[in-house]
């Protein structure tokens, strides 16, 4: 069997390269997401070659990833072939398989793959100028959100993360889950518990990740931060976003903020990923608000053959 193991800090320096130069720009192709959800979906990678490998655990069963890196994709998923059956894992699948990857696959194995959509799993890709700047009617009540903010708020300001605020921002994380788990009812409650793990590992190893984030202070408090980090060559993944969304404006000025200081940091940055809306449709109608440029599309790749 290939001997996966728990995503560990070290592993960063070898697996770092490999995700950034694959060119995917799914969230799930970031060190990040898999070191601090390793726990709730059972993460596991190993190293081979150029190539990275993910075994992942979830409530329908266990399954890999599409393999990364620079190496032979048909040698690759036979390896991944072997894995399954020495795990008792058949049929193999693949998880979020972007439709760059089905067309590698079906080079590579012509029909001996099916594909099914996983729409709720897509990310929401958006230009950086569009999100910091947010030109055009479109976006008129974003910005109408945010005079609002600040009408009310003349003394808000913007703060990078740092360890001497981050449990300011897990303040804000008890509040909004107990706000969520109110408001979603019981059903999300795991997934609600797992993302405060999630973040609670993103602040515990802030720095050690390479993590960047931001937040908004008004009276003293802070009522919305976020975070993430460089998940491709000119794209950024954020991870976590919380705002009390009883204050009007909150969230779409911390978006806004946050991204004109990821521009000012990073000029190669074009793209941000904002990551999936799980199916939640108070979640998708936000993300769409935006309108998005791009939906990173992924599928399920179930061999038949």
């Amino acid at each position: 069997m290939i001997p996966f193991h728990e995503p560990r800090l070290s592993d960063k320096a070898w697996a770092d390269p490999i995700l950034t130069h694959a060119g995917q720009r799914g969230s799930e192709y970031n060190f990040t997401s898999l070191f601090v959800w390793r726990r709730a979906f059972r993460h596991c990678i190993a190293q081979k070659g150029d190539m990275i490998f993910n075994h992942v655990c979830t409530g329908e069963g266990c399954a890999y990833l599409c393999p990364a890196g620079e190496g032979d994709l048909r040698e690759a998923v036979e390896f991944l072939r072997r894995d399954a059956v020495e795990r008792g894992e058949l049929p193999l699948r693949l998880l979020c398989v972007s439709p760059s990857q089905i067309a590698r696959l079906e080079r590579a194995f012509p029909g001996k793959f099916q594909f099914t959509p996983q729409r709720d799993g897509w990310d929401y890709i958006y230009d950086i100028h569009k999100l910091a700047d947010l030109p055009g009617k479109k976006l008129h009540a974003k910005r109408n959100h945010i005079r609002r903010f600040e009408d009310a708020h003349p003394d808000w300001t913007f703060e990078p993360l740092s360890r001497a605020n981050l449990d300011e921002c897990l303040a804000v994380d008890r509040d909004w889950y107990l706000q969520s788990r109110e408001r979603e009812g019981i059903q999300e409650d795991w997934d609600l518990r797992a993302e405060t793990l999630a973040l609670r590992d993103a602040v515990d190893h802030f720095e050690a990740l390479g993590l960047e984030g931001g937040l908004i202070r008004t009276e003293g408090q802070v009522v919305a931060f976020t975070m993430g980090d460089r998940l491709s060559i000119d794209g950024f993944d954020v991870h976590f976003e919380k705002a009390y969304a009883q204050i009007q404006g909150s969230y779409a000025i911390i978006n806004r903020e946050f991204a004109r200081y990821i521009r000012g940091r990073h000029p190669d940055v074009r793209w941000f990923n904002r990551e999936e809306d799980m199916g939640i449709e108070g979640l998708r109608k936000a993300k769409l608000s935006y309108y998005p440029d791009a939906m990173m599309e992924k599928h399920v790749a179930l061999w038949v053959g």
